[in-house]
C-alpha cells in the first residue's frame, strides 16, 4: 500500500511539473521592475492584446529578407505608450484558447487541433514612417519601415516541445528625444521568421502589451483587415 501511495505521488508530481512547464506566465513590464531576493518582479501589462495564428505548410511569405521567409502581423497603436512588449510563442501553450476579445487568423481556425507543428521564432518590431492616422493604414504597403528591436530566444518563456527555449520576447522603451525610437500613435508590424533558414510552420501566439491602457489596439496579418478592425 505504501509503495502504491508513493508511486501515485510521484506520478502526480511529474504531471505537475509538465503542467507548470507548459504554463505561460503573465506578461510583465520593465517599468517598475524590482529585484526581490535575486528574482525579478514585474507588474503585468495593463494592456494586453493577443493574436492566435497558424502558418500552414507551403504558405507564401510576405517577404524574403536575407534569404529568410518573413511573415508580418500589422499592429495599430492608438496612443502614445512609454513601453511596448512583444512576445511570440510556438506552439501555442496547451490549454490556451482565444477569448472573444482576441484576434484570430483564418488558418488558425482550420488547424486549431494541431499542436505538433511549431517553429523556432525570431521576431522584429517596426513602425511605418509617417502613418499616424487610421485613414492612412493602407499606405503601409509602400511605407518605409523603421526597426526598433529584434529577438531570437528568451529564457522567460516556456520551452518548446524539443526542450529548447527558442520562443521570443522583447520590451521596448520609448525614446521621446529620438523620432525613430519613440512609441507614438501609428502603424507597426511584428515580423517573424525562424532563426535558421527554413520553413515557418505551425501554431503561434503573439501578444502586444503596454503598461498603460491602449483601447483600440488591432492586430491582423493584412492591412485591409486591420483597417476594418480599428474602424469598428
Amino acid at each position: 500500500m505504501t509503495k502504491k501511495i508513493i508511486l501515485t505521488c510521484l506520478i502526480c508530481f511529474g504531471i505537475g511539473i509538465i503542467i507548470n512547464a507548459q504554463k505561460l506566465d503573465k506578461f510583465g513590464a520593465d517599468m517598475g521592475k524590482k529585484s526581490v531576493m535575486g528574482k525579478e518582479i514585474r507588474v503585468p501589462y495593463t494592456s494586453l492584446t493577443s493574436y492566435f495564428g497558424f502558418i500552414k505548410q507551403g504558405a507564401v511569405p510576405d517577404e524574403t529578407r536575407n534569404g529568410k521567409k518573413f511573415y508580418y502581423l500589422y499592429v495599430w497603436i492608438p496612443s502614445v505608450a512609454p513601453e511596448i512588449g512583444v512576445r511570440m510563442i510556438s506552439p501555442i501553450p496547451e490549454g490556451m484558447k482565444p477569448s472573444e476579445t482576441d484576434f484570430v487568423g483564418a488558418d488558425y481556425k482550420d488547424n486549431e487541433g494541431n499542436s505538433k507543428d511549431y517553429f523556432d521564432t525570431w521576431i522584429t518590431f517596426e513602425r511605418a514612417d509617417g502613418i499616424v492616422s487610421v485613414d492612412d493604414i493602407l499606405k503601409g504597403k509602400s511605407a518605409t519601415w523603421n526597426t526598433y528591436e529584434s529577438n531570437d530566444d528568451s529564457g522567460e518563456l516556456p520551452a518548446q516541445p524539443s526542450g529548447s527555449k527558442y520562443n521570443s520576447l522583447m520590451r521596448i522603451t520609448s525614446e521621446v528625444n529620438n523620432p525613430l525610437k519613440a512609441l507614438v500613435v501609428g502603424l507597426y508590424r511584428i515580423g517573424f521568421t525562424t532563426y535558421k533558414t527554413g520553413e515557418v510552420q505551425g501554431s503561434f501566439l503573439a501578444q502586444v502589451g503596454a503598461p498603460v491602457k491602449l483601447p483600440g489596439v488591432g492586430i491582423s496579418s493584412s492591412l485591409e483587415d486591420l483597417l476594418k478592425q480599428v474602424k469598428k
